[in-house]
């Protein structure tokens, strides 16, 4: 593929070897893939269980008085690398002061 993945013909797949291969309609290890998608399904049930977690912090924050615009920001920014930071400040600076502001 043009982005650098690897695609698997359906006669790779069929020449698949190892436990299940050949079990499915085209040769697809069907357990093997089973597995991949009921492992990536439990994932995304964690996610939303995480998602819904976090939108519960941010509100308890909003109800003691914090807004939670700024906590977002203030959580992307300490994600950043230091110099990544200070680079964007400068930048943020750079073009407040051409603007006169």
């Amino acid at each position: 593929m043009a982005d650098g993945t690897a695609a698997h013909s359906s006669s790779e797949i069929a020449g698949s070897t190892g436990p299940g291969a050949g079990t499915g309609s085209h040769g697809v290890a069907a357990d093997r893939l089973r597995s991949f998608l009921e492992r990536v399904e439990r994932l995304e049930e964690d996610k939303r269980a995480i998602m819904e977690d976090m939108k519960e912090v941010y509100a308890e924050a909003k109800g003691e008085g914090y807004d939670t615009k700024i906590l977002r920001q203030v959580v992307r920014i300490r994600k950043m690398d230091r110099a990544e930071r200070q680079e964007q400040e400068a930048l943020l600076d750079l073009y407040l002061s051409a603007l006169g502001e």
